[in-house]
């Protein structure tokens, strides 16, 4: 056993730990022997001394190894997953689960809440009435087994350490240190027992990600370490310099999930991003040869209704109404105040604020501004306006949908300073920047 207090300071000092020091400590975190206090001052010594190839793999695996692994002896095709860094309007989970188990993998999606400005999966989903991400494992894995794909929360079975590594991020300024977002992922990612990751890094003013560098690192990391720990990896670093869909807000994006799964509605960056991460996942996964093939077999799932059909079966499975898919307005929750927000002088748009637009919905009620918050998932926006877009006077930004008028107010200030317009076109960033291999890393 060794003393807490000297593994902190030989980290502090810049001290490489080795594999048997660093398993003690996450051991502690478990065991609760160790304290928040030690957790807080271990997790600011590596935000400031980092950690090497060797102190990563060992800590992402005793992070993995806190809790249950688990094992699909039983499946027939793959198991994948992706993990997104956040932005507005990403609601590609929705999506992307459904398409490629459809495809024929199994898709075992464990994932978080709306961080800051960021959307969260949960909160989504949870705006189905009767919707339950507190699965059992055991109903966990059954799901998986019978429809391919289920998204809960994380469990106290899975990867426990970092529940409380994470609290302690959160409130003492060390969420964005690398070493410990690339073990906080991919311990819990590993503990699925997946056989291909994916990993979406979002990059721009709507990202946790604003410089390009900054993405570059976490992405390569991410990708290196799930290599080296037996998971094949492939990231994507995807822009997030205006919001994904149409709409943001968590019973909003799930209307809009659904209009894109039966093709009611696409919009298209939201399109070239599920497509582009599916078909990295049907690659690693065995199921397709190439990115082409892997593009076909997304847009026939989509096409034929059978990507509908197991967000459709997944609903049900978790507690949701049989009918969400074929009446959503019947299920989801309404806001009791919608009007549009239209601009104060007509013009093209150039720039929109993501991260203004992001918080516009936290302050509707969207969104947590402290722990603890209960979210209205009725409230948000939809129509959000475009790059390249002409705006008239009587073109909105977008529709807020409020809690009340007072609310709706406050929203209309923010979302006009939110959206620039001029009178010339407009440079709209690429969807996807640059594509990296676990194994090239």
């Amino acid at each position: 056993m060794y003393l807490t207090e000297e593994l902190i300071r030989k980290k502090r000092d810049g001290v490489t730990l080795d594999e048997a020091e660093i398993r003690s400590f996450v051991e502690g975190v478990s065991t609760e022997s160790i304290s928040d206090t030690q957790i807080a001052a271990f997790t600011m010594a590596v935000w400031f001394q980092g950690m090497d190839l060797p102190e990563q793999m060992a800590f992402t695996l005793a992070m993995r190894d806190s809790g249950e692994v688990l094992r699909w002896s039983q499946l027939d095709g793959p198991v994948l997953d992706k993990h997104s860094t956040g932005g507005v309007g990403d609601l590609v989970s929705l999506i992307l689960g459904p398409v490629v188990a459809a495809c024929g993998a199994y898709v075992p999606m464990i994932s978080g809440r709306g961080l800051g400005h960021t959307g969260g999966t949960l909160d989504k989903l949870e705006s189905i009435p009767g919707f339950n991400t507190s699965l059992a494992v055991n109903k966990f894995q059954g799901l998986i087994e019978s429809n391919g794909i289920a998204i809960i929360g994380q469990t106290s079975a899975l990867a426990p350490a970092d529940r409380r590594f994470y609290a302690v991020r959160d409130v003492t300024g060390t969420v964005a240190s690398i070493p410990l977002i690339v073990a906080s992922i991919l311990s819990k990612k590993l503990a699925e027992g997946l056989d291909g990751l994916v990993i979406d890094v979002k990059l721009g003013s709507g990202a946790f990600m604003r410089e390009a560098a900054q993405a570059r690192q976490l992405a390569g990391e991410i990708a290196r370490v799930s290599c080296q720990a037996g998971l094949p990896c492939t990231a994507l670093i995807t822009d997030m310099n205006l919001p994904l869909a149409d709409s943001a807000g968590n019973a909003l994006e799930v209307r809009e999930a659904i209009d894109f799964l039966t093709g009611a509605k696409r919009h298209g960056r939201l399109n070239d991003v599920v497509v582009a991460l599916s078909s990295e996942m049907l690659v690693l996964g065995g199921l397709a040869r190439d990115l082409e093939q892997g593009r076909g077999m997304v847009t026939r799932v989509l096409d034929s209704g059978q990507a509908a059909e197991r967000f459709s079966n997944m609903v049900a499975g978790q507690g949701g109404p049989d009918g969400l898919v074929e009446h959503p307005d019947r299920h989801l929750p309404a806001a009791p105040f919608s009007r549009p927000v239209f601009p104060e002088a007509p013009g093209v748009v150039t720039h929109i604020d993501t991260l203004c637009v992001g918080t516009v919905v936290v302050h509707l009620g969207g969104g947590r501004q402290h722990v603890g918050d209960t979210i209205n998932p009725s409230v948000g926006l939809t129509d959000i306006c475009r790059a390249g877009q002409w705006l008239g006077l009587d073109t909105p930004i977008a529709i807020v949908h409020a809690a009340c008028e007072a609310d709706w107010r406050q929203a209309e200030a923010r979302l006009r300073a939110a959206v620039q317009t001029e009178q010339h076109e407009a440079e709209i960033p690429p969807v996807i920047y640059e594509r990296i291999e676990g194994a090239q890393v």
